[in-house]
């Protein structure tokens, strides 16, 4: 815990410290400067930039969750032909760095017109967290008893029903914790925006993080102050969801 807290406390005094100074370690100034949080948050647009960044977390979760819940039903309960070749080749997928396909994915990216949009954020994103999410659903799926399927049968399900009425509802704890996991690394997500899109405005509030440091890097307690604006939003949504979130990876980490 230590080791953990230690730099953000670090982070934080060095906020607090007057702007334009360069302050040294783990030191408690003696005035602190709160208004390097409001300055940090005006000189970066942070506004425009939690904007930005909600939009494609909405385009990016909802829809990386529908399509690895119904690939993973598909793998994991129905396991239909091929069931063990598709799983063998997501799991391979977990193993493919992000550092050593960003630069085909850019000149992908520039084909395809979208360099400078959102897009060139979001469908790459989609793409990359397939491997994870359709493993982390299957997990769920395959450990489903097969007597619920086999009674819903009975009643008169056809597999749609059976999906959306039946094992949709009964995954609520593996969908929130996939929620949470993909919401962070989206919020998170630096590498690709600083790559495919040039203007912050719309990149995630991390990937910003690099022109803000360019612009204020010699501001050391700006910049301090706004990557801790930054971090604020995961941090709620992680103290919020503390519970669902430990719960799911122990459920995970059991059924996996």
């Amino acid at each position: 815990m230590i080791v953990t807290i230690v730099p953000f406390v670090s982070v934080l005094l060095t906020a607090l410290h007057a702007s334009g100074t360069y302050p040294s370690g783990v030191d408690l100034p003696e005035t602190l400067h709160w208004e390097n949080f409001v300055q940090a948050f005006q000189v970066a647009d942070m506004g425009a930039l939690l904007f930005s960044s909600a939009i494609i977390v909405l385009a990016v979760v909802p829809i990386s969750m529908l399509i690895s819940t119904m690939a993973g039903f598909a793998l994991g309960h129905l396991r239909v032909p091929g069931h063990r070749i598709a799983f063998l080749a997501f799991v391979l997928g977990l193993t493919l760095p992000l550092e050593g396909i960003i630069t085909p994915l850019y000149y992908q990216v520039r084909s395809m017109g979208l360099l400078n949009t959102r897009w060139a954020i979001i469908l790459p994103l989609i793409g990359l967290y397939m491997p994870f999410a359709i493993v982390w659903m299957r997990a769920h799926f395959v450990n489903m008893p097969a007597e619920i399927t086999e009674a819903a049968r009975i009643d008169g399900a056809s597999t749609w029903q059976l999906f959306w009425r039946v094992q949709v509802p009964l995954a609520k704890p593996a969908l929130s914790s996939l929620g949470i996991l993909l919401f962070l690394w989206t919020w998170n997500q630096f590498l690709l925006a600083i790559v495919l899109v040039d203007d912050p405005l719309k990149r995630t509030m991390a990937g910003a993080l690099g022109a803000f440091q360019g612009q204020w890097g010699t501001n050391i307690p700006l910049l301090c102050a706004g990557a801790l604006l930054i971090l604020t939003p995961t941090l709620i949504v992680y103290l919020v969801f503390q519970r669902a979130f430990i719960s799911a990876l122990l459920e995970g980490s059991v059924k996996a």
